[in-house]
This record gives C-alpha cells, sequence and structure tokens, in this order.
C-alpha cells in the first residue's frame, strides 16, 4: 500500500495552521487585557496604548480570517489535485498559443502566470479590507484607491518583466547542470541577490515610494 504522501502533507499544513492559531489566540487575549504594563507606565500614555492595543486586535480579528481562509483554499487545492490540472491545462494553454508544449520553460511561465493571477484575485479582497478598512478606521491609510491599483499594477509588471528571465535562467541551470547543479544554482541565486540589492533601492523602490534627501546639516544622532 502506497504511502498517503498528499494527506500527510495536507494534515501537517493543517497541524501547523492549529498551532500557529492556538499561539494568535494567546496574543490575542493579551491584547484585550487593559491595563498598562508596568514597563511601559511613563513610556506612553493610557490614550496612547488603548489606540494601539484597538489597532492590533482589528489586526488579530482580521489574520484568524485571513488565515483560515487561506489554510481551506490551499487544503482544498491540494486535496483535490488542482495544480497537476492546473499544469495541464497550461500546457493545453502553450499549444493554444501556438508554441511547443513540451518546451519547459513556456510550460513553467504559463503555469506560473496562471498561479499569479489566481494569487492576486484571492488576496485582492483582503488586502483592500486592510487597506481601506482598518488601517483608515485607526489614521495609518494616506492612499487612494487609484494608488492602490496603480501599485498593484506596477507590482504585477513588474513580476512579467522580471520573473521569465529568472525562472528561465533556473530552469536552463537545472537541465544542464549535471552533477554541479546545486553550485550552479547557488551561483546563480548569489549573483541575482547581489544584483537585486543593487537594483531595488535605485530602481524599484522609487516607483512605489517617494524619496526625498535629508536636509543639510549634523546627521540625527550626531553628538
Amino acid at each position: 500500500m502506497a504511502f498517503p504522501y498528499m494527506e500527510a502533507v495536507v494534515g501537517f499544513m493543517i497541524l501547523v495552521y492549529f498551532f500557529e492559531t492556538y499561539l494568535d489566540l494567546r496574543q490575542h487575549a493579551a491584547l484585550k487585557l487593559t491595563t498598562l504594563p508596568k514597563t511601559l507606565v511613563g513610556v506612553i500614555s493610557q490614550e496612547k496604548f488603548e489606540k494601539s492595543r484597538a489597532y492590533s486586535l482589528d489586526k488579530s480579528h482580521f489574520n484568524f480570517v485571513h488565515e483560515l481562509v487561506t489554510i481551506l483554499l490551499d487544503s482544498a487545492i491540494l486535496f483535490y489535485g488542482i495544480l497537476p490540472w492546473f499544469w495541464k491545462k497550461s500546457g493545453s494553454f502553450v499549444v493554444l498559443a501556438g508554441f511547443n508544449e513540451e518546451n519547459e520553460i513556456l510550460h513553467t511561465l504559463a503555469f506560473l502566470a496562471g498561479v499569479m493571477i489566481w494569487s492576486q484575485i484571492t488576496d485582492l479582497p483582503f488586502s483592500l479590507y486592510s487597506t481601506f478598512v482598518i488601517e483608515a478606521r485607526h489614521g495609518f491609510n494616506k492612499q487612494t484607491i487609484w494608488l492602490f491599483f496603480r501599485d498593484l499594477f506596477k507590482g504585477i509588471c513588474l513580476s512579467i518583466l522580471l520573473g521569465p528571465p529568472i525562472v528561465s535562467a533556473i530552469i536552463l541551470i537545472v537541465q544542464k547542470g549535471g552533477p554541479y547543479l546545486a553550485i550552479y544554482l547557488w551561483a546563480f541565486m548569489f549573483v541575482l541577490s547581489l544584483v537585486m540589492m543593487t537594483l531595488y533601492p535605485v530602481f524599484i523602490a522609487p516607483l512605489f515610494n517617494k524619496f526625498t534627501p535629508l536636509p543639510e546639516g549634523r546627521a540625527q544622532g550626531e553628538n
């Protein structure tokens, strides 16, 4: 009798979910305490403590719902074999687009594109609620709905621009790596991390955030 690997994976995921939920419940119970901790007496006011506690409670409630939906979706996807089914459909899409289904790079890119679309769709309601309900309720949201979707669009465009070359390179390394596959992959990821560390603050971060230079004068904290 074959070992039920899929059931074991789903069961382990659910077990981890229950354990993390137990820890979150303990933290949630601590957030309900209205007394200012002794270590914070004289550091922050009772009013600021109450505001922080209310915000944390809202985030905690939201996290419970988000994590529950996530584990249900992930378990269903694994249990009902959605990923293998979608892999086959991705191959059909590659053929429909006029390419060879046996092209592993194109097949993988089509599969990952579908996964990204699914992820964006399922996560969008939670992102909207977190940003425009919870964050706005506590005065932390400065983003308009236009800016939200503009940043979302920019993120998708970056994924389309950067994802295919990286994924293609990894697949080629796996195909051609031979006995030195692990070394080649490590070297590629090391170089990639250095390149991204260089490009991110110069080209990527400014797409989503506005940076202004510090005013001239002594640096903060300088003696």
